[in-house]
């Protein structure tokens, strides 16, 4: 049988999903294209030379391990980068990084109005409108946002040099969309001597473009613009049905990517899916690198929380942190409201921060808190699938089915309840946590190896939910 890239590419497509996780899946190898397979050779079209890059490092020995698995020991593979001419950066960048200027962000507006200051007070330092604390270094990176981070500090490093430009964000609300773009900004103005940084959301915009409008001056307003080294317009998305604002937007787009100046944009959903936007802008937001930041993972969530608590110099239990970040998943502005008003309640109230507090606090940001699901009845449901004593799983015994019981109870425990670690060791003979994590840990293993095992584990995954369902 004579295989073409596109069958080949599916096939390996399917061994890859098996080995990664599942945002990793859909961030490095969803977009990639099967281009052409000659003489053992697989070619696949990489969106940017970023992307290629970050296969060859975090995912090289995969790739080459599943191309042999489908083409036999000579089977290799090769790349095409996605690289269009709009994309390359002109050469009239070169003389980008020249400033005659004294000052971080001081340009000679001359007679340019500039729509950020009082009129009539003229203003040579334009005011970059950024929230200094939204800083990379507290910025929390998890799967959910690693090509987004990593695609701003490249941009952050070498504004309107990098393939990146425009770098647009995208993501759902709450999620750092805003953080991350004026990180960008931020660093850039550290490090960047000379260069002009605006943060602009999308409202603001649109009404200077109104003002300028009723004033007459729509060319001073597109000309002081250009001025900018590196803008940031957020939520881009409330640009739709707006066709005069698009319109004075494409054109300042234009002559800033063609001048090498690096733009920014966030927005709730891709470029691809933004109705009532005029196709030649998602034309050329599509230019550079479309970048989603997803729903963070428990592990994230705490990692997020940490910080928030130590930039506060808070110090709450584990167990309510881990409460905290099992009932809120989906909007880390949520996170840090829980956070403050937990610190408000206990202080107005003079009660201490544990479980009962959080449980009252989070009624107040969730809908409906997850009903609980007990260490006691994922044991039994467990101890039950593979025919063993309960009183096994917390006793000593080492025989391998046992075992892996005694692991997989403890892996659901950590997954499904709001028990901290200690608290589902202790229901396991007085184990400590350390061994809960090794347990997950091991689980997690199997699960990346065994298909059979993790069948299993999502048969009793789908168990727990249909019995918490009609509770």
């Amino acid at each position: 049988m004579i295989k073409d890239c596109a069958t080949v590419w599916d096939s390996c497509l399917r061994t890859i999903r098996k080995n990664v996780n599942s945002q990793s899946f859909k961030t490095w190898f969803e977009p990639i294209r099967p281009v052409r397979l000659e003489e053992g050779a697989l070619t696949i079209q990489v969106p940017n030379k970023f992307f290629y890059e970050w296969l060859e490092e975090h995912y090289v020995a995969l790739l080459k391990r599943t191309i042999r698995q489908e083409l036999g020991d000579m089977g290799r593979l090769e790349y095409q980068i996605l690289m269009s001419k709009a994309t390359q950066v002109p050469a009239a960048i070169a003389a980008t990084d020249k400033s005659d200027a004294n000052t971080p962000g001081s340009v000679d507006t001359g007679n340019i109005k500039n729509p950020f200051v009082i009129p009539g007070i003229r203003k040579l330092k334009i005011d970059p409108q950024l929230n200094a604390s939204y800083i990379f270094e507290n910025f929390i990176e998890g799967d959910c946002n690693r090509l987004a981070r990593s695609a701003g500090m490249a941009v952050a490093a070498k504004p309107g040099g990098t393939a990146f430009n425009p770098l647009v964000l995208f993501g759902d609300v709450g999620l750092g969309k805003t953080h991350l773009a004026q990180a960008i900004g931020n660093q850039v103005l550290n490090e960047q001597q000379g260069k002009t940084v605006l943060y602009v959301s999308s409202e603001k915009f649109t009404n200077q473009i109104i003002d300028s409008i009723r004033n007459n001056a729509v060319n001073d307003f597109v000309n002081f613009y250009q001025l900018i080294d590196v803008l940031i317009v957020d939520d881009i998305q409330f640009l739709a049905n707006k066709q005069k604002t698009q319109e004075i937007f494409f054109h300042i787009f234009n002559q800033l990517h063609q001048n090498g100046k690096q733009i920014i944009m966030t927005s709730d959903r891709p470029p691809k899916d933004l109705d009532g936007m005029e196709e030649r802008l998602i034309s050329r937001f599509k230019w550079g690198l479309s970048a989603d930041l997803g729903t963070p993972d428990l592990e994230t969530r705490m990692a997020i929380l940490a910080s928030k608590m130590d930039q506060e110099g808070l110090d709450i239990p584990h167990d309510v942190t881990e409460f905290i970040c099992y009932n809120i998943k989906n909007n880390i502005r949520e996170l840090e409201g829980v956070l403050i008003s937990l610190v408000a309640q206990s202080s107005l109230n003079r009660r201490e921060i544990d479980l009962e507090l959080a449980k009252e606090v989070i009624k107040n940001f969730v809908n409906q808190m997850s009903k609980e699901i007990t260490v006691e009845f994922i044991q039994n449901l467990v101890a039950d699938h593979f025919d063993v004593p309960v009183e096994k799983l917390k006793g000593q015994t080492r025989k391998r089915g046992i075992v892996i019981a005694r692991q997989l109870s403890m892996y659901l425990a950590k997954n499904l309840t709001n028990k901290s670690l200690k608290a589902i060791g202790e229901n396991f003979g007085g184990r400590d946590h350390s061994t809960v994590i090794y347990s997950c840990k091991a689980v997690q293993d199997l699960l990346d190896t065994d298909m059979i095992f993790k069948d299993t584990v999502t048969d009793l995954q789908k168990k727990i939910k249909l019995n918490l369902n009609e509770k």
